[in-house]
């Protein structure tokens, strides 16, 4: 599958519910309603959740980024059918409503995007786990920008091969449900997409993502270490001032990964 990555700063003067709200029940449905025009495969919004814990996070690793309001993405089954939709008058009639509709509420310079894969570290079967309102599980989402002596594939190796396999090994003592890497796909379709909306911010080497329950995180003595580990091996390949890191709740409105 590809995805697009979405990530969205709100329009001056909004507030936080507002901007989530208008997403929520207006645009998205516009979103969703489009899904054949645009062969969606599966349709996901995450809120940031605004609650002390993601300044914790973000106070741990150093001097970051400010975390974006939400994210939005987009999956294909493949690329050949993201092109084909936007190749088609009907999914380029979408493309333009949907953009118009964005500019309503996104503060589109400040809210970059850009295709990626995903690979799998620790993955449930089914691929059920979402962070849902009414559960206790949250969304944990941390766009990354490599150091500057790295080049992005270096980056890219040492997080598959190094760091992957770190939080693998513990991710039953942290209580992690489900950990991927999703790597910037570096598509030239990024620069179309940007150009359309204004993008100025640069896009990021990709994000990690991982699902915990906040109910059942484990307190021990082997949770902690396995954090201060992550953290410790993040600053080999992490430059923590243009990265960030946050919590978020998910709507999923769009999914046919199972049909």
């Amino acid at each position: 599958m590809i995805r697009l990555v979405y990530l969205l700063r709100r329009q001056p003067g909004m507030s936080l519910a507002e901007f989530q709200d208008y997403w929520r029940y207006q645009h998205g449905p516009l979103v969703a309603g489009f899904d054949s025009d645009l062969n969606l495969l599966r349709y996901v919004l995450t809120h940031t959740l605004d609650v002390p814990a993601n300044q914790a996070v973000q106070q741990a690793r150093g001097n970051m980024e400010p975390h974006y309001d939400g994210v939005a993405e987009l999956w294909w089954s493949t690329e050949a059918d993201l092109e084909a939709a936007l190749a088609s008058a009907a999914g380029q009639a979408a493309g333009a409503a949907l953009l118009e509709d964005e500019r309503t509420f996104i503060d589109l310079p400040r809210s970059p995007l850009w295709l990626a894969y995903e690979y799998p570290q620790v993955n449930p079967v089914p691929e059920n786990i979402t962070a849902s309102v009414k559960s206790g599980v949250v969304r944990v989402f941390f766009p990354l920008r490599q150091q500057s002596q790295l080049s992005e594939a270096e980056a890219r190796h040492y997080w598959l091969t190094q760091h992957g396999p770190i939080v693998r090994s513990h991710a039953q003592a942290a209580g992690t449900l489900c950990y991927r890497q999703v790597h910037r796909a570096g598509s030239p379709r990024d620069e179309q997409m940007q150009a359309a909306r204004g993008t100025q911010v640069e896009s990021y080497l990709g994000h990690a993502e991982a699902w915990v329950d906040r109910g059942s995180a484990p307190r021990t003595p082997e949770a902690r270490r396995a954090n201060e580990t992550y953290i410790e091996d993040e600053h080999n390949f992490i430059d923590m001032t243009r990265s960030t890191i946050w919590f978020g709740k998910e709507h999923t409105l769009v999914d046919r990964r199972f049909d």
